[in-house]
């Protein structure tokens, strides 16, 4: 048995085993998910959202878990990615690099500046 994981924004998707967690599955993918814990719930750096409609198919959280993120966060689909276990299909959205964001909405500014040049 095993399952698909979309990463969004990506748009990659990798079938994995049952258990294999939202990092390892990232890792397999070439989808980069920051870290400095080495996976053990310590820096938050790996936080992910998980679709409302499929929180289902992945273990809940573990009392570590719960107490690094808090209930708020998780309610809103936070989990840690090196903390979620996939016991089904998932997609999971990646938070996007803060420098990356900055770069892709100036890249987009100046297309769109390009584009109103034609009209």
């Amino acid at each position: 048995m095993s399952y698909e994981i979309t990463f969004l924004p990506d748009g990659k998707t990798i079938t994995v085993r049952p258990y294999t967690t939202v990092l390892d599955a990232a890792k397999k993918a070439g989808v980069r998910i920051p870290t400095r814990c080495g996976g053990k719930a310590g820096c938050l750096m790996c936080k992910v959202t998980i679709e409302e409609s499929e929180r289902a198919n992945c273990l809940p959280p573990e009392d570590k878990e719960r107490r690094k993120l808090g209930a708020a966060l998780l309610e809103r689909g936070s989990r840690l990615s090196c903390q979620t276990k996939v016991t089904g299909p998932l997609t999971v959205v990646v938070p996007e690099d803060p420098l990356k964001a900055a770069v892709r909405k100036q890249l987009e500014a100046a297309k769109q500046r390009e584009s109103d040049d034609w009209i």
